[in-house]
């Protein structure tokens, strides 16, 4: 009788002990299945909002994202009015479908010359916390000029201005790049203002959508 209780006591603990486990094991497949499942989510929630992004494009606009890295945050602190934005560039269709051209340097562009990429990776939420679509005032004879003049950059391929020097063109940075071409194919210098501070003056990614010609007509941040 005692050799059996015991054996009943040894089975029970062991019994416990493994539903312990089981349960553990258990608790961590339903933590990451959520997990996955929450992840997934995340991705066709952010894949929806580049969707419509991209839905909303037309040669011409002006496109503004948010970085995640210290360089992006760097850069947005050139902005005097509005501190949400990082990197920009300039949206032309090409066989149906949009894409940026913009001037960037560091890890993500090796060689820092002016780029042409596809608006869903440009809008990527890889490195990006959001973005924005801006459209001008100007008709389609200045969107059809403002492509020569984008294109005639692209065969230059400019080198990203570290320095922010406006007074060079061998060089650009991205605001900068929009500043000029907009302005050249609008034939108004006026057309996007620079800031000027203490006797600097440069071009903020502000500049390009706070001001009398631009419009957002859609913003947003993703998950």
């Amino acid at each position: 009788m005692k050799k059996t209780s015991i054996f009943l006591i040894a089975f029970l603990v062991a019994a416990i002990s493994a539903l312990a486990v089981i349960n553990r094991f258990h608790s961590r497949y339903i933590h990451k299945k959520a997990e996955r499942l929450a992840v997934q989510d995340i991705d066709r929630y952010n894949k929806r909002l580049i969707d419509t992004a991209i839905s909303l494009l037309k040669s011409g606009y002006i496109v503004l994202r948010t970085g995640k890295g210290a360089d992006s945050y760097l850069l947005a602190q050139m902005n005097q009015t509005d501190k949400t934005y990082s990197h920009c560039g300039i949206v032309m269709i090409e066989h149906g479908y949009p894409f940026v051209y913009h001037s960037i340097g560091g890890e993500d562009n090796p060689d820092e010359r002016l780029r042409r990429d596809s608006a869903g990776f440009f809008f990527s939420p890889l490195h990006n916390d959001g973005l924005a679509v801006v459209r001008y005032d100007y008709d389609d004879d200045k969107v059809n000029t403002l492509r020569q003049v984008v294109g005639q950059y692209y065969k230059e391929r400019p080198k990203f201005d570290m320095k922010f020097d406006l007074k060079t063109d061998d060089k650009l940075y991205c605001a900068e790049f929009v500043y000029k071409a907009v302005n050249k194919a609008t034939h108004d210098p006026a057309y996007i203002r620079p800031t000027t501070v203490l006797g600097c003056t440069f071009v903020g990614i502000d500049n390009l959508f706070v001001n009398a010609h631009a419009h957002m007509i859609w913003k947003t941040k993703f998950k």
